[in-house]
């Protein structure tokens, strides 16, 4: 609708278009909406070449929409990036000081060439990299090793202990002090019947050097 509007308003501004260029030829004012053939969108900033007249270039807006003078029997030229060129030939009976029309363009796909890429420069440099090349260990070998007496004493000495085996090593150690707490201390030094002990084999020790002599 607000197309139409537009066109409207500028079919009532072209009155001045109804005097004949230098030469005798006479001026139109040619606009119109350029869309997609496919979709109906419009197709913005195209470029428009009056083959006519010395290749003389126009643009339409961001809308698709143009507006420019041209003699009749003009023909104008449409590009546009990604879509095929589409020629439109200003008709040369129009009578009227303005002509419309709604011209359709074609999108263009372009097939690029395939590439390949190879990441070595010869074939002497892919079979070096071949000869070296390490292959990942599968799960089961990834397996074999971390169950490995190796593997696994070395677990036990740097791994921190979870915290099942914190409590059970703390319960062990409480029962161990409740089992010992009124128990005679097993240190030699500490212990009267050690001392008793000691005496009595001094006390034998001289008896029997006595007999002998």
């Amino acid at each position: 609708m607000k197309y139409i509007f537009t066109l409207a308003l500028l079919f009532l501004t072209t009155g001045l278009f109804a005097q004949q260029a230098p030469g005798g030829k006479r001026l139109v004012q040619f606009s119109g909406i350029i869309t997609d053939k496919d979709s109906s969108f419009v197709v913005p900033y195209v470029t428009i070449t009056n083959q006519s007249n010395k290749d003389q270039k126009y643009a339409a807006n961001y809308k698709g929409f143009f507006s420019i003078v041209a003699h009749p029997g003009d023909t104008l030229l449409y590009s546009a990036i990604g879509y095929g060129e589409q020629v439109v030939v200003i008709p040369s009976d129009v009578r009227d000081v303005k002509y419309t029309a709604m011209v359709k363009m074609k999108s263009e796909i372009v097939y690029l060439p395939a590439v390949k890429v190879y990441p070595w420069a010869t074939i002497e440099d892919f079979t070096k990299d071949f000869m070296a090349l390490k292959i990942a260990d599968d799960d089961t070998e990834i397996a074999r090793k971390n169950l490995s007496s190796n593997s696994i004493s070395g677990m036990i000495h740097y791994l921190p202990r979870d915290a099942g085996e914190i409590s059970s090593a703390n319960f062990r150690l409480d029962q161990e002090r409740a089992l010992n707490k009124n128990m005679v201390p097993t240190t030699p030094l500490l212990n009267p019947f050690a001392w008793g002990k000691l005496m009595e084999q001094i006390f034998s020790g001289d008896k029997s050097r006595k007999e002998n002599n």
